[in-house]
């Protein structure tokens, strides 16, 4: 009986957030912490029966991990606000909801588009045939989005906690506030996500090439909303 009422289903919304949030988080990590260095050290073969055998059973979890994150997510954040919530926790889940969309749409929409064709030309080449001429780009478009979500997600992480476990949080309280915050955080993600969807040259995607400036840039991230919603609050 303690489900059926409306904090029951919050909860059972939040066990399937915070289930699916791990596979999805913890196969983003795997992915970019152990699977790439170790694509890049391995022995051609190995990681030829890896990408057509091992990465499309990864990418299923990771997938709709992150779909059934949002959808869990969007369900708690739409009964909070009907239930009248705001201040820092509407901030703060708001910020956080936004990286994981962006990660979300990243998911569905760049990253295994991409790697449907890199795991095609593998399977094409291990067949007896050549390669297909966009695999390269494609796993270079991946790669880096891949890590543009690593980067977000230290952000979002930071954020989602915030909501429920840093009420002191700082927020912008006046409309001039608000609708400043509003503009600079748009500028700043649509500066990133950029970064990851137009082009793979230049000095912010060797920055992304390299894990600890991944983490690093996270963390600068985290660091630069924060001290906006302190200017601004």
């Amino acid at each position: 009986m303690a489900l059926m009422n409306t904090e029951g289903v919050l909860f059972l919304l939040r066990w399937v957030h915070f289930f699916a949030g791990i596979t999805w988080i913890g196969l983003l990590y795997y992915f970019n912490f152990v699977q790439t260095p170790f694509f890049a050290e391995v022995d051609p073969a190995v990681r030829s029966v890896a990408i057509q055998k091992l990465v499309p059973r990864a990418l299923w979890w990771f997938r709709w991990g992150a779909m059934f994150t949002v959808l869990a997510g969007l369900g708690i954040y739409f009964t909070r606000l009907h239930q009248g919530y705001g201040g820092a926790y509407v901030w703060a889940i708001s910020l956080g909801g936004l990286l994981g969309m962006i990660m979300w749409a990243n998911v569905w929409f760049v990253i295994w588009p991409n790697q449907k064709v890199v795991i095609a030309s593998t399977t094409q080449v291990a067949q007896g045939g050549q390669p297909r001429p966009e695999a390269a780009a494609s796993g270079r478009r991946a790669g880096l989005t891949s890590r543009t979500n690593v980067m977000f997600s230290i952000p979002m992480l930071f954020y989602m906690g915030a909501a429920g476990h840093l009420p002191m949080l700082p927020f912008p309280r006046t409309t001039d506030a608000v609708v400043v915050t509003i503009i600079i955080c748009a500028v700043v993600l649509a500066a990133v996500e950029l970064n990851a969807l137009v082009g793979t040259q230049g000095p912010t995607k060797k920055l992304l090439d390299s894990l600890p400036g991944t983490l690093a840039a996270g963390f600068v991230l985290s660091v630069i909303f924060y001290a906006l919603f302190t200017l601004l609050g």
